[in-house]
């Protein structure tokens, strides 16, 4: 009998890809989603599939969900700047009550848990590269904290039912991210580059562009945590591609490989805005035998393509 996982957040950049791949190795999938931030079109190509079921729900208010349940997969929250501070309230909510919710379910179904964490816990760092251990140097009452803080909120729920509940609980903290499906107006630095490159825009960059940043193909995410929802691990571990890179030099790779004219314009640092992000995966290669494999140069080409793709239907 193959597993049926819930994946909350479903409709999403991430969440999307998790569906795809978990129904392409035979698991029945749950698709939960209010549409907040996701998007129909991401998932409508699995519809056709009988093992695929798409529920539109806010978790914050109520899971339902009949019969067993395998394993639960919480990636419901808005996960870019734009979106955290256009929802502010919204995030908070999901980030606790959503967490709390999708840990009942879980807990009810005797279900593994796996909690979509995130970089932001470090905050803007002050141990480089990050790891683990490291506990972070986040403003709690920044805007970015809104984001930051409940993520945070929602690692020690998750662990707090794993001590308290013993569920089966794994935490992934994902460092930046990208490839098909991402929002054009996502807001991140590689949607806004190539959008802006693509119609010939000046190319945004903010502060001097010597903070650094490390982009890891989605495909390179997803088989990271699932390798870790089949894993024993209950600490949170890093999944993310340690190539570091100036997001000034990361424009100009966009720029080359666009082909584009777009001239780069420099804006001011935002609030809180991290100086550097680069993921320690020691834990992640010794644990679960992963580290990533697309290297930025293809992993660009094949995100571009989508880009150019999607612009033409917009």
């Amino acid at each position: 009998m193959s597993e049926r996982v819930v994946v909350t957040g479903g409709a999403g950049f991430i969440g999307s890809h998790l569906c795809e791949t978990l129904l392409a190795q035979g698991a029945s999938v749950i698709c939960v989603d209010n549409l907040l931030t996701g998007a129909e079109e991401n998932v409508a190509h699995l519809r056709a599939n009988p093992a695929f079921e798409f529920v539109r729900q806010d978790v914050t208010l109520e899971i339902r969900i009949d019969g067993p349940i395998d394993a639960v997969l919480h990636f419901a929250s808005p996960a870019s700047p734009i979106d955290y501070l256009e929802f502010p309230i919204q995030t908070l909510k999901v980030g606790s009550l959503g967490t709390h919710k999708a840990l009942g379910l879980a807990k009810a179904r005797k279900a593994r848990f796996l909690q979509a964490s995130t970089s932001e816990v470090y905050g803007d760092p002050l141990v480089h590269p990050q790891t683990e251990e490291y506990w972070g140097n986040v403003n709690p009452v920044g805007p970015r904290g809104v984001y930051d803080e409940a993520k945070r909120f929602a690692e020690a729920m998750t662990m707090a039912y794993h001590r308290a509940h013993q569920v089966d609980t794994k935490i992934v903290r994902i460092f930046n991210t990208y490839g098909p499906r991402m929002r054009l107006r996502d807001g991140r630095a590689l949607p806004n580059f190539f959008t802006q490159a693509l119609r010939g825009e000046p190319i945004t960059v903010y502060g001097d562009g010597s903070q650094t940043r490390s982009f890891c193909y989605v495909s390179d995410l997803v088989d990271g945590i699932l390798r870790l929802l089949r894993s024993g691990e209950h600490d949170p571990i890093n999944i993310g591609n340690p190539d570091e890179v100036t997001i000034l030099q990361f424009a100009r790779e966009v720029i080359a490989l666009t082909g584009s004219r777009s001239e780069i314009q420099f804006h001011p640092l935002p609030t809180d805005d991290p100086k550097v992000r680069q993921p320690d995966i020691r834990r992640a290669r010794e644990r679960l035998g992963w580290e990533p494999r697309i290297p930025r140069a293809e992993g660009l080409r094949r995100t571009l393509e989508y880009f150019r793709e999607r612009m033409k239907r917009a």
